[in-house]
C-alpha cells in the first residue's frame, strides 16, 4: 500500500532487535499480512555484527519500506526505542518486539482505535480476551498484578500499561519528554504521562507468547525499581497530585 497515495494515516512499525536473525523473516511476513494500512518498518540495531542485519538487507530488496537504523543514543532497548521514535515518518508509531511474541492479529483493531481518535492504543494481555502464554512465572505474576492494580489505583484506562506492544500517535511522542534510563519501562512512563496529560487511551486484548528463538534483553530484577517509579508516580497523581493538562486535551 502506497502511503503517499492513501488518505489513511500511516504507521511506522519500530522493531528493536538483538540477534533476531532466526525469527525476523517470519516476523516481517506476519506484519505485512496483518497491516491493512500504509506503513513502514524500522529495524533498530546496536552493532554491525547483529545477525538480524543480513536478513534485513536481503528483505529490503523486496520490501522498499523496510529500513535498518543504527541506535543513535547508545546501546540497549530504551535507546533503540528512542531512536525509532526519532526516525519514524508515520502519523503513528507501533512498537513490536523482534522475537515475534506480540499478537499481530490485533493490529487492524488497534488501527481502528487509532483512526477513531485514540492517541495511544495498548495491546493488553490482562483485559478480557487477553492472554499470556509461557515465560517465567515470577515475571508473569508481577506484570499481571502491576497492570491490573495500576488500572484500579490510578484510573489508567488499560490493564496492561507495562506492555511494550503499543500504538502511539506521533504528535504524542513529540510532546512528552522521556526520562527513563534503564529499558522497557519507557512504555509505562509514556502511558502514565499520556494519561496525566489528557491524551485519549484505549486498549485491545491481545495474546503474548514467549519467544522461541534468540535471547531476551529483559532484566527483571534490575528494572523493577524503574517500573516502580512510574507506578508510584501514577498512583500519587491520582490521589494527591494535580494533573497537568495539555492544551486541547480530549476528555
Amino acid at each position: 500500500m502506497d502511503a503517499a497515495a492513501s488518505p489513511l494515516p500511516s504507521l511506522s512499525v519500530v522493531i528493536p532487535v538483538y540477534n533476531e536473525g532466526a525469527s525476523f523473516r517470519r516476523l516481517l511476513e506476519a506484519v505485512v499480512a496483518a497491516a491493512k494500512f500504509p506503513f513502514e518498518v524500522l529495524v533498530v540495531y546496536d552493532f554491525e555484527e547483529d545477525d538480524t542485519l543480513p536478513v534485513v538487507q536481503e528483505l529490503a530488496g523486496k520490501f522498499s519500506r523496510l529500513r535498518a537504523v543504527k541506535n543513535q543514543f547508545g546501546s540497549g532497548a530504551l535507546n533503540a526505542l528512542r531512536t525509532g521514535f526519532a526516525e519514524a515518518r508515520g502519523d503513528g508509531v507501533v512498537v513490536l518486539m523482534g522475537d515475534g511474541s506480540d499478537d499481530l492479529s490485533v493490529l487492524p483493531r488497534m488501527y481502528e482505535h487509532f483512526c477513531a481518535g485514540s492517541d495511544l492504543v495498548c495491546g493488553s494481555r490482562y483485559s478480557p480476551g487477553g492472554q499470556q502464554i509461557g515465560g517465567p512465572v515470577l515475571k508473569k505474576w508481577l506484570s499481571r498484578v502491576a497492570g491490573i492494580s495500576l488500572h484500579y489505583l490510578s484510573g489508567l484506562p488499560t490493564r496492561d500499561a507495562t506492555n511494550s506492544f503499543k500504538m502511539y500517535r506521533a504528535s504524542l511522542l513529540r510532546s512528552l519528554p522521556i526520562e527513563s534510563r534503564a529499558g522497557f519501562e519507557i512504555s509505562l512512563e509514556l502511558c502514565v504521562k499520556a494519561f496525566l496529560a489528557g491524551y485519549r487511551i484505549s486498549e485491545v486484548p491481545c495474546v503474548w507468547r514467549e519467544r522461541t528463538a534468540g535471547r531476551s534483553r529483559f532484566r527483571l530484577l534490575g528494572w523493577i525499581p524503574h517500573y516502580l517509579r512510574w507506578y508510584l508516580y501514577a498512583v500519587w497523581h491520582r490521589w494527591f497530585g494535580r494533573r497537568p493538562r495539555r492544551a486541547g486535551a480530549r476528555e
